[in-house]
């Protein structure tokens, strides 16, 4: 199983602290419901300027992984 690492809250808004994900097969897990998805990121020159993008799917096997480990 994957390592996810944890990203503690800030006070503001109770976001995250900022996170610089590596481009592709980013995994994200959420605290509360343990659903992972893998996201891929990309940086793409358009005529306003740089646009960051992303795409996200949901990824069954290390979701049913991560709660079947937080039952325990």
């Amino acid at each position: 199983m994957t390592k996810y690492e944890q990203h503690e809250v800030e006070n503001v808004g109770d976001y995250t602290q900022w996170i610089r994900p590596i481009r592709k097969g980013y995994k994200m897990a959420c605290c509360d419901c343990n659903l992972v998805h893998d996201l891929d990121f990309r940086v793409r020159k358009e005529w306003r300027g740089l646009v960051i993008e992303f795409r996200a799917r949901r990824n069954s096997k290390e979701t049913k992984q991560l709660r079947k480990a937080q039952e325990k």
